[in-house]
């Protein structure tokens, strides 16, 4: 970030560097808000492939899909760890032939919050995407609508309530991710530290002004979020209201 707009230089207080308070806030959003992204596409992506199955398939899947939902943050991250380890064959495989480095980086940050979240979209696109109701499509498909066509224009608006029930839950879920980022990304000062890890090591180390800071940036970020989701979801519902 240029210098303009940074307010706060980086200093030591108590063994806890405070760091530069605006470019946290700055890089926070940044790397929850993509894994939070990708855990919105990919999740509406899964319920649709994972609703095509044969029963069998599609409950085996559907429990893969949903375990980083009821295992604690700590175990997911565990898991993440081993994955993407630099001594594991698979994170010293990106690492050979894309240099790409995920274990205490920002990227660790993206994946965790992605996937902690992902369940909670996955299951509420899916659930919004077995109420539609299947006459729609055979209309569309009656007019001539493509597939990827009725996909769209008729499944999607139609599941929208659920899908932004899901974006919610995702986000909500994705901002205050702390175990998995832990594990998996670590707190490395203006690299991986997040606002949920900020907190916990600022009021451990007793900066209960910091932590404060903190609480009132994720507690807005988190408002403005909702209510803009709220917003844009409602406006599609107003002709549907029951009361």
């Amino acid at each position: 970030m240029s210098a303009p707009f940074c307010t706060y230089k980086r200093k030591e207080k108590n063994g806890i560097f405070t760091g530069n308070k605006l470019e946290s806030i700055v890089d926070f959003f940044k790397d929850r808000s993509s894994g939070y992204d990708n855990c919105l596409f990919s999740g509406n992506f899964c319920a649709r492939k994972i609703m095509k199955m044969k029963p069998v398939s599609r409950a085996i899947w559907d429990g893969i899909l949903t375990m980083p939902l009821v295992l604690p943050p700590t175990v997911a991250g565990f898991f993440l760890l081993l994955i993407f380890s630099l001594r594991r064959p698979f994170g010293k495989f990106l690492m050979e032939n894309f240099d790409f480095k995920v274990v205490q980086t920002w990227k660790g940050c993206v994946i965790a919050a992605a996937v902690i979240a992902f369940p909670l979209m996955y299951r509420n696109a899916r659930a919004a995407f077995e109420q539609v109701d299947v006459n729609l499509i055979y209309a569309g498909q009656t007019l001539g609508m493509s597939d990827r066509r009725i996909f769209w224009k008729v499944i999607v608006p139609a599941a929208a309530p659920g899908i932004a029930s899901g974006t919610v839950l995702a986000f909500a879920r994705a901002i205050g991710e702390y175990g998995a980022t832990s594990m998996l990304a670590g707190n490395i000062l203006g690299k991986t530290r997040t606002v949920s890890v900020a907190i916990a090591a600022e009021t451990s180390a007793g900066n209960y002004d910091i932590a404060g800071f903190w609480v009132v940036v994720i507690v807005v970020i988190s408002f403005v979020i909702v209510a803009l989701i709220n917003i844009v979801s409602g406006r599609g519902m107003k002709s549907r209201r029951w009361i």
